[in-house]
């Protein structure tokens, strides 16, 4: 048999460069497109049988899978959850791979990158980079975290994608010369440490928000908002007046039905509330069931809500209340209790207010009973105590905390939507990364292609 000829370095350079007619798009003339596979191995990973002890017990070699990436925030990774036996090690397809190794999560999800910072190995859920003379390992960790997109157009899988070894080895990689590798790496996480320290000064805000709207409501239902406007007027501080829940309203407080519902289509249903529909402390009509007209009939014959009525959150996520502030008819679940304020008490905006503020929510914690999921009985919501001051006052009250609330709101807005602008700007960042565009390259740097040729000469 003729021995097969071999390749000239012309003839494999050729076949690693991506043809022109198929760059995702144009790098600087000193760049040049190549495909990963021809610049590193990609190696897979593998599982020991779970069977075999003496694969896991007391092993030393790091062993990762997909989930010990995942909301790991940091380029580097040393171990995972488990790590498994030089003997499992031999006994499956999982490979013991080098310091610097860039870690691909190939399914489940795809997507998921780090770096090695110690000889590791992983599960077959991986598709891993080896160090080469091509590349600098933080910039193939940044390209590969900023191409999702591109990774997941090569893989294929009906129950899910996977990204396998021959297909992530087709896949295109700029190429720069590795000074400007360097250049490039240091100006995105450099960027990125200023846009990372806004964000930080910025969930702060966001953390501290929740804090800062208990301190309305306490100061609201203390007298404290209102103080100055009693000493004005002349009104002592002793003219709150102790009542419970109950005692605040014309009927009494009761939950919606605890049949399991007969539910319906929208088109011929009638809308059925749960506590899930108000855990934002306002009715969300979007997203809610709809039962047969025959049973809200039959429902709304025993409790119509009306206008006015405040929802209380009984069964799961408890304590949280909602206004009724539509007048629509709809009826509710067992999760839900109703209450209808004596407006001759109190106001609607006030009670709603106080059963959603610290004072309320303290005495609701004290009586949850059931395991998993908590749970309020009615009897402990009539029991409930809370202070009342005037119409007057209640009314000067609800206008503050609705002020103030309103702009809690808006300085949560402001924040999230800032956070929205810096997750853009990193994506632009290196979108910009690895098309030349950080104002980076220096044109007069040896060509890419003189580093592929040397990297091909030694590797094949």
């Amino acid at each position: 048999m003729a021995k097969k000829k071999e390749k000239t370095l012309e003839e494999k350079l050729q076949e690693a460069l991506v043809p022109e007619n198929q760059w995702p798009y144009i790098l600087p003339e000193n760049w040049c497109w190549t495909r990963l596979g021809k610049i590193t191995n990609v190696v897979g990973g593998g599982t020991p049988s779970s069977s075999k002890k003496e694969y896991y017990d007391n092993g030393t070699i790091p062993w990762l899978s997909p989930a010990d990436l995942s909301g790991y925030s940091d380029i580097y990774i040393s171990r995972g959850q488990k790590n498994i036996t030089e003997l499992g090690l031999s006994k499956s397809s999982a490979r013991l791979m080098p310091k610097d190794t860039v870690l691909l999560s190939s399914r489940a999800p795809i997507g998921y990158v780090a770096i090695a910072s110690n000889s590791i190995s992983t599960n077959q859920g991986f598709k891993n980079f080896l160090p080469s003379d091509a590349f600098y390992s933080r910039f193939l960790y940044w390209y590969l975290k900023s191409s999702k997109s591109l990774l997941e157009s090569y893989a294929s899988g009906t129950t899910f994608l996977e990204l396998s070894g021959s297909k992530a080895s087709m896949v295109e990689f700029p190429l720069p010369p590795l000074p400007e590798q360097k250049r490039i790496v240091h100006r995105i996480e450099s960027l990125f440490a200023k846009l990372d320290e806004a964000k930080e000064k910025i969930q702060q805000v966001l953390d501290g928000a929740e804090m800062r709207k208990v301190a309305i409501l306490h100061k609201a239902f203390t007298g404290e908002l209102t103080k100055n406007w009693r000493k004005e007027n002349g009104i002592s501080e002793d003219s709150w007046v102790e009542y419970t829940l109950q005692s605040v309203c014309t009927m009494k407080i009761t939950d919606g039905t605890h049949k399991t519902p007969t539910y319906s289509d929208k088109e011929n249903g009638v809308v059925f509330l749960s506590a899930k529909d108000i855990t934002s402390g306002e009715i969300n009509w979007e997203n809610t069931k709809y039962i047969t007209s025959e049973l809200h009939k039959e429902l709304y014959s025993r409790l119509a809500p009306q206008i006015n009525d405040i929802l209380l959150a009984k069964n799961g996520t408890t304590g949280v209340a909602a206004l009724v502030k539509e007048d629509k008819v709809f009826d509710i679940y067992v999760t839900l209790a109703l209450l209808r304020p004596n407006v001759e008490i109190v106001i609607p905006e006030y009670l709603l207010n106080i059963i959603n503020s610290p004072l309320c929510k303290v005495q609701f914690n004290e009586n949850l009973t059931g395991i998993g999921v908590p749970n309020l009985h009615l009897r402990d919501i009539k029991d409930v105590k809370i202070k009342v001051p005037s119409i007057s006052e209640q009314e000067i009250i609800s206008d503050k905390v609705e002020m103030l609330l309103a702009n809690e709101g808006m300085v949560t807005k402001n924040c999230l939507k800032q956070i929205e602008v810096i997750d853009t700007m990193k994506k632009s960042i290196l979108a910009k990364a690895f098309r030349g565009e950080l104002g980076t390259n220096n044109p007069n740097e040896d060509s890419a292609i003189n580093l592929l040729k040397e990297v091909l000469q030694d590797k094949f």
